[in-house]
């Protein structure tokens, strides 16, 4: 079974964008930008939501991360922009599981709340790493959305950067560890 990792950026209050959408003030260095990328070679399949997805595609970016299995959940999309992206409008849960249980390599959801709550929900997320931005957005669009039980998570790793990112690794409650 495949771990499934919610993999994301967030400003030191919790937020992973402002409420338009926007991420203006989360920061990049050369040192971060190659252990992301280093990391994200490890997925074979990204998950994303139609907001998350829509960042790109006000830029043109119909295939956003072309040598992974893209799947985009939206309940609005009729159709998916580009051939390589696979839309999936039914029961996120009951994919993700059929998911894991097929997939190869770690799954990457890479946003966003809604669909992280309902997995946390479900018992699927298997690790969290954030990407911890030293800077506060003071409202925006929240880790998670509203939780209905507690998630108890496990610190694995922190690794802090010269530019005051910190990245933070943590397992869930889950049995299997990405």
């Amino acid at each position: 079974m495949s771990a499934l990792v919610y993999y994301v950026a967030a400003s030191l209050d919790g937020f992973i964008a402002h409420e338009d959408g926007s991420f203006d003030g989360f920061q990049w260095d050369d040192e971060v930008v190659s252990d992301f990328l280093a990391d994200v070679e490890n997925f074979g399949t990204v998950l994303m939501g139609r907001k998350t997805y829509e960042v790109g595609l006000k830029e043109g970016k119909t295939s956003p991360y072309p040598t992974m299995r893209q799947i985009l959940f939206s309940r609005t999309m009729e159709s998916s922009p580009d051939e390589a992206v696979e839309l999936v409008q039914g029961d996120i849960a009951h994919f993700v599981r059929e998911l894991k249980a097929e997939a190869s390599h770690p799954i990457w959801l890479c946003g966003g709340a809604d669909i992280a709550t309902t997995l946390l929900q479900a018992g699927l997320i298997d690790s969290v790493v954030v990407k911890l931005n030293p800077v506060l957005f003071g409202s925006g669009v929240p880790l998670v959305s509203v939780i209905s039980e507690q998630v108890g998570l496990n610190l694995k790793k922190a690794k802090q950067y010269k530019c005051g990112i910190v990245f933070l690794t943590y397992s869930t409650n889950t049995e299997n560890e990405a």
